[in-house]
């Protein structure tokens, strides 16, 4: 599978699958869609009301998520632990040249992004004092994990790409994994995504999206 790396229009990076016709994060700038979506919407809003925050990711691809999952959590000096799912792990060659510490402006994030990428899977991972990662190399469908959650970032590629992620039984089980009061963020705000997450048992809000995008969803777990 050819993967490419491409310049977003904030500057930061992306890699594209020519032949899905996809890309891992917006064209419109993959740091701000990911600090739209995942962070502003999603992390923020649990700052400081749990000792730890559990994070459920599906879809690490670039770690740009993770990344910046770890930089809230230092600013903040708030506990993160992160669970994230992927299946197709990048090469060497391809995590070591993206942008995104370059961006920040911030030499002390590229030896942690790299460690991010480095560290071994299917483990848990101290990558610092306040941020516990553990990678699993596994089909999301596959993934037992008995944590409760309290936020999931729900980043797959696309329903046109990989519709087997959007479905009732894959939504049922996000359910599932979020504790009480959870929620999940996800950049899609299709109709029949909204409607099936609904079905799961979510409650579901649109916000506004990130550039590029008119609508966002948030979709919460009410006890």
């Amino acid at each position: 599978m050819e993967r490419m790396i491409q310049e977003t229009a904030d500057g930061s990076h992306t890699i594209a699958i020519p032949s899905m016709r996809v890309t891992y994060h917006s064209m419109h700038g993959a740091i701000q869609e990911s600090m739209h979506v995942f962070i502003e919407s999603g992390l923020k809003p649990f700052l400081y009301k749990y000792e730890t925050i559990h994070i459920f990711e599906m879809g690490f691809g670039t770690g740009l998520n993770a990344l910046l999952s770890l930089q809230y959590a230092i600013q903040h000096e708030q506990k993160i632990y992160y669970y994230t799912v992927e299946l197709f792990p990048l090469q060497e060659h391809e995590y070591a040249s993206l942008n995104y510490a370059v961006q920040f402006k911030n030499d002390f994030l590229q030896p942690y992004f790299m460690h991010i990428h480095e560290k071994a899977w299917e483990k848990d991972l101290i990558i610092h004092p306040l941020f516990t990662l553990h990678k699993t190399n596994r089909s999301l469908l596959n993934v037992s994990t008995y944590q409760p959650y309290n936020l999931i970032y729900f980043d797959a590629f696309a329903p046109n790409a990989q519709p087997e992620l959007w479905t009732h039984e894959v939504f049922e089980k996000m359910f599932h994994l979020l504790a009480e009061n959870g929620i999940l963020v996800t950049y899609c705000s299709k109709g029949n995504v909204r409607r099936t997450l609904i079905a799961a048992g979510f409650t579901v809000e649109k916000l506004p999206g990130p550039p590029g995008k008119r609508e966002m969803i948030r979709a919460f777990k009410n006890p």
